[in-house]
């Protein structure tokens, strides 16, 4: 169903596609927009170990998209280090394929705005996130990305690095 990685020996292992994706602040979402053009707009995120968090308002470009057609794809770049006398950069990204759905149900919706929450402000207090979201809690829209797919890839000279 998903292409193979052309250049296996720069492929990231599922684990280190985990790592990128909890250490990373933003990524690419990518919808099938209006007239069948790609639409990618990026966002801040929180990924929980098994799907991924984002939140939005309540109408949109991204939101008309999602409701045609739930199948997206996020991408996250760990590191794009230009190398000008190589003329390279050695770069670290994943690309997470799935499914995006709508939170409807209020208590996922709390659940996944506490999780994006804590990821941005992780030093604050419960009390001062909790009023936080409240304040912004009815124009707040959340989705969630079931993954079905994740590859990573890093430029061959840091993989190079590691032998």
């Amino acid at each position: 169903m998903f292409r193979e990685m052309r250049r296996k020996k720069q492929a990231l292992s599922q684990e280190a596609c985990s790592v990128v994706l909890e250490k990373g602040t933003s990524g690419v979402l990518a919808v099938s927009g209006d007239n069948d053009y790609p639409y990618a707009v990026p966002l801040s995120y929180v990924y929980d170990g098994e799907k991924i968090y984002f939140h939005c308002a309540k109408s949109g470009h991204k939101l008309d998209a999602i409701q045609k057609n739930q199948k997206v794809s996020f991408c996250v770049i760990d590191q794009d280090q230009i190398v000008p006398e190589e003329y390279t950069s050695y770069f670290r990204s994943v690309i997470a394929f799935g499914t995006i759905r709508i939170l409807e149900d209020q208590q996922e919706k709390r659940n996944a705005i506490e999780k994006l929450a804590f990821k941005y402000a992780p030093e604050d207090n419960a009390e001062n996130r909790q009023k936080a979201i409240d304040k912004e809690w009815a124009p707040l829209c959340m989705l969630e990305m079931a993954i079905e797919h994740m590859t990573g890839k890093e430029a061959i000279e840091l993989v190079k690095a590691r032998q």
